[in-house]
């Protein structure tokens, strides 16, 4: 049978003032209804475009993309207007984000974006245009009974989208909707245009009524007894099947026929997963790769006068990595993250030594973007950039807490502010959260709800179903008491929504053009010139711009300002970056567990495993930070390699050729880095092949598994390995995978670590007072911090007022 609606007109969860959709469940819904397209049209925003497409796509559903906007009105302060646009084509979409994007960074009034008419004359093509209904320009000018206006309106709109604008309606019971259909009706006639249906949905199904009630009373801070709040919403703008659209319009056929061809014409294509790489200038005569070519080898030359190691395996992993690099075309991003990394570092902004899988890159440490030789750690260059597996490389740099914004504005000048934002982080209503704005609304007690709220367990990811199954106190208050089960029930049906928007902690994303043409833009009202996209870090990824994290760091502050102290009573600078890593009084002063305010290692649990493991050397710490984690405590490995350490326990290998990947870790595979060496040495894997069987291992997939079991075993045999030890070492290696670490990160924190703990060990003034400098507006912090100096017979002088 052939399809006679589809919905063009749905507000999902991202439209924050009144929208419940979730699109995993509407998909579902619409499959379930044989529809073969939908429209979203969230409220003034795109923020769940990309999400919508790759579900629809996924469900072999056409996705429309659109969005209602608010028009102001020309004469009319205050006054605003709904306008809905669905994309036609390409150009439609791209002007639609430009018309977004404007609305927020110059229509922003009385809480919401809105936009100019003037602004559609130069971005209306490639759009549909449906009039909004009653709540249209044309349905106000109706209900008002202003022919004239409502007349004008009509032709300015048929005329700026010619073939291209639909009368909408819709009969969801509202008060003046019987009004505005018998007036729109022969206004269509007359003007020979066409009407389109529409049940402007909300929620999924009808009895999601009050939980959008409920969803809409916390957005606008009122309760939903209250006489006074606005009413706009019937409990009929559910997802309709066809069928009942089909009885509710019987009278009006063509306006449901409208809908397909609608359909039908909106034909918007996205191209994920290219990379649309940022521009870096470089010298003339010379192309991005060569210019990285360059200034990685002179770099690496500058780093050699400092390594006491033979240089060959250098080269080669250098001349390696840069052909990998150039062949991904990421060169340009190499020397833009090089390029900021420089100028923090010129203008006094300590950057830390790495962070992340980074650090296995001999690219970044010539270009001063890691501090950390990857060759002398065994770091991997594939566990930071596969070329077996097309990804964007994704360094996260450390800045000291002050000095982090002043980075971000040096990028945004260089770059170009229409080129640079931050980027968006979407707010839940989590579990907690979710209970108290249901009870708020339902105009409970604060003491009643905060009650029920505390019997929610305090853990990560916690739902209010698992609350139920694992509070004894919930469940029986939600069994026995009515006020409680309707406070719960409600709730769990907003748990998980989307309430607010933020910004990414330290996301920052550059694009190689305007960002318009890329992303849709959003600002707090009176921020225009800070900006952030309406797409989160997955899908600003998915389009292809390239995100930068540029992340702040107190520690960093702590050894700036603690070398500021020492550097002024010596007359050679203390380079922190060259004291020796085997420092016996460093160890000693860990061995003893005098770690307070050390970076990484003082918590008590952290100072118990110190005391346990006794590190005498940089291996152990990079081994501390990794091990340090719910999964090697609790499975016993921490134990062992304890136990070996100190040689209660045996330090066997699984296999004689393990032994040089193992030694430093005494037989137990604690990094990811081991995994992938492992299965190189044993197997035959490249270490792209590996880095993939390493992500296949963390993921679990029983079938890529069998997979990988199957390469591995038969690549191990065939380097003369029993197959029983093989399938034994790939039981170890999967074990191991689900707590293995990724070692450059952990060598990097080590690194900051130990820093911290050689200053406290050599210069203890100067450091404890950077520490209690940074951290004075905490009370109980500074208590600890100056326990700690009487402990270490320092004298703290008062404030000097």
């Amino acid at each position: 049978m052939e399809p006679n609606f589809v919905h063009l007109r749905l507000h999902t969860e991202f439209s924050l003032r009144d929208g419940l959709l979730n699109i995993p469940a509407l998909m579902e819904k619409a499959r379930a209804f044989a529809m073969p397209a939908m429209g979203i049209t969230d409220l003034g925003n795109l923020y769940a475009t990309v999400k919508f497409y790759q579900s629809a796509m996924a469900a072999g559903i056409k996705p429309l993309i659109g969005a209602d906007l608010w028009v102001a009105h020309e004469k009319k302060a205050k006054t605003f207007f709904r306008l809905t646009l669905l994309c036609q084509t390409d150009e439609g979409y791209k002007n639609l984000v430009k018309l977004i994007s404007q609305s927020y960074l110059e229509g922003q009034e009385n809480d919401r974006p809105t936009i100019k008419k003037s602004w559609l004359s130069s971005l209306s093509a490639g759009l549909i245009a449906l009039s909004g209904a009653e709540e249209g320009e044309i349905g106000q000018a109706l209900i008002a009974q202003e022919g004239e206006a409502a007349q004008e309106a009509l032709h300015f709109y048929a005329s700026l989208f010619p073939n291209r604008f639909y009368l909408e309606i819709n009969r969801v019971g509202k008060p003046q909707e019987q009004d505005y259909l018998h007036a729109i009706l022969p206004l269509a006639e007359a003007h020979a245009l066409p009407i389109v249906a529409t049940n402007d949905v909300r929620f999924l199904l009808r009895d999601d009524f009050e939980a959008h009630e409920a969803r809409v009373c916390v957005q606008e801070g009122v309760t939903l007894n209250d006489p006074q709040r606005s009413r706009l919403y019937t409990d009929q703008q559910y997802f309709r099947s066809p069928d009942e659209m089909r009885r509710l319009f019987a009278d009006i056929p063509e306006a449901l026929t409208n809908t397909i061809e609608i359909a039908k014409r909106c034909n918007v294509t996205f191209e994920l997963g290219k990379s649309q790489l940022p521009h870096f200038p470089v010298p003339p005569g010379n192309t991005t790769e060569s210019y990285l070519c360059e200034v990685a080898q002179q770099g690496l030359e500058h780093r050699l006068k400092t390594i006491h190691a033979p240089r060959e395996p250098y080269d080669q992993r250098l001349k390696r990595e840069l052909d990998v690099i150039n062949k991904m075309g990421f060169a340009g991003y190499f020397l833009i993250v090089a390029d900021f990394t420089r100028w923090a570092k010129e203008n006094g902004i300590p950057v830390g030594p790495g962070r992340g899988s980074g650090p296995g890159s001999l690219v970044a440490f010539s270009l001063n973007i890691t501090d950390l030789d990857p060759l002398a750690h065994e770091l991997l260059f594939e566990r930071f950039l596969n070329p077996e597996r097309v990804s964007m490389p994704d360094f996260d740099i450390d800045f000291c807490m002050q000095g982090r914004d002043r980075v971000i504005e040096y990028v945004m000048n260089k770059h170009g502010h229409d080129s640079v934002s931050q980027i968006i982080t979407y707010g839940t209503m989590a579990a907690k959260a979710v209970v108290r704005d249901v009870g708020r609304v339902q105009a409970l007690s604060y003491g009643f709800v905060d009650k029920i709220a505390k019997l929610i367990p305090f853990e990560l990811g916690i739902t209010l179903d698992k609350a139920l199954e694992q509070e004894p106190l919930l469940r029986e208050r939600y069994e026995q008491e009515e006020d409680v089960r309707m406070l719960i029930d409600l709730a769990r049906k907003l748990e998980g929504i989307t309430r607010n928007v933020g910004k990414h902690a330290g996301g920052i994303v550059i694009a190689p053009g305007k960002l318009t043409d890329f992303v849709p833009l959003y600002c707090e009202p009176n921020e225009a010139m800070h900006p952030v996209t309406q797409f989160d870090k997955d899908d600003v990824e998915a389009v292809g711009l390239v995100k930068f994290d540029f992340l702040g760091l107190k520690t960093l502050t702590i050894i700036d300002r603690a070398l500021q102290v020492i550097n002024r009573q010596q007359a050679t600078p203390l380079d922190i970056s060259l004291i020796p890593l085997n420092d016996p009084p460093t160890y000693q002063l860990l061995k003893n567990c005098k770690s307070t305010a050390v970076f990484q290692l003082e918590s008590h649990g952290m100072r118990d495993l110190i005391k346990r493991l006794q590190p005498d050397c940089f291996e152990d710490l990079i081994a501390l930070v990794a091990l340090f984690r719910p999964g090697p405590l609790q499975s016993g490995m921490v134990d062992d390699f304890i136990n070996r350490k100190h040689g209660r326990a045996k330090v066997l290998y699984p296999h004689p050729n393990l032994e040089p990947i193992l030694r430093p870790t005494y037989g137990t595979i604690v990094y990811q880095e081991q995994v992938m060496q492992i299965a190189q040495v044993l197997a035959g894997y490249t270490l792209g092949a590996a880095d993939i069987l390493r992500r296949a291992m963390g993921k679990k997939k029983p079938e890529e598994m069998a997979k990988q079991r199957e390469i591995f075993c038969k690549g191990a045999v065939a380097r003369g390995v029993n197959a029983e030890v093989a399938s034994h070492i790939f039981d170890l290696m999967e074990k191991f995978a689900g707590y293995g670490f990724n070692k450059s990160h952990s060598a990097s924190y080590a690194l900051i670590a130990y820093q911290t703990a050689w200053l406290k060990a050599h210069y203890p003034a100067a450091f404890m007072a950077a520490v209690l400098s940074s951290d004075m507006d905490r009370t109980e912090k500074v208590i600890v911090l100056l326990d700690e100096c009487k402990a270490m017979k320092l004298h703290v002088i008062p404030p000097d007022i």
